[in-house]
């Protein structure tokens, strides 16, 4: 995942329908967010993302629990509701998201997922300020699998626009996730991802 930062302004770049024009405006091979008022791209995955996603959805069909992983889903997020980030995966009920356009409100969204990549920003988006979007928006659980350190991180119990609550597992771990998602993952597998 490549995300590039436009600017640091301390003020929004622009406003939310600017925004979303510009988003719509955008070639189909570049997908925009809007991070606490910036501007950022966001890459298409590599072959190792890609796998790790299937991997997870794979998990969750076999799991049969009616919630099904949606790749690259645009929500609606931050305490505002200003925020539009494009989550590697969000985890809903099967058909949440039919009717909706291009970028949806976090209502039943169960699970808001990021996969780490070989990007300066990573640190600055996926370890910060996507956990607190995500927080805000109370979206009960975020899941970052960090490639850089092979570990995986459990985000729970949002409250005040922060998460309260993080596991952190390395690769290789049975990696508990609680309600409302309700799934253990093996994730042995998960090193062989790794560039």
């Amino acid at each position: 995942m490549r995300l590039r930062e436009v600017s640091r302004r301390g003020r929004p770049q622009m406003s939310v329908g600017d925004f979303e024009e510009l988003a719509r405006l955008a070639p189909e091979t570049v997908w925009l967010e809007f991070v606490a008022g910036r501007l950022a791209v966001k890459g298409g995955p590599d072959g190792s993302r890609s796998e790790i996603l299937a991997w997870l959805q794979r998990a969750f069909a076999e799991a049969d629990s009616g919630l099904w992983l949606y790749t690259f889903r645009g929500l609606r997020v931050e305490a505002d509701g200003v925020g539009r980030f494009r989550t590697d995966g969000a985890l809903a009920p099967d058909r949440h998201f039919a009717g909706h356009g291009e970028w949806s409100d976090p209502e039943g969204v169960l699970m808001a997922l990021e996969v780490t990549a070989d990007d300066v920003d990573t640190d600055q988006y996926n370890r910060v300020e996507k956990p607190d979007g995500y927080a805000a928006a109370d979206i009960p659980v975020y899941l970052l699998i960090d490639r850089d350190d092979c570990s995986v991180t459990v985000f729970t119990d949002p409250e005040d626009g922060r998460y309260r609550r993080q596991v952190k597992e390395p690769f290789g771990a049975s990696v508990k996730i609680p309600t409302p998602v309700g799934l253990t993952l093996e994730t042995e597998e998960l090193k062989e991802f790794v560039d």
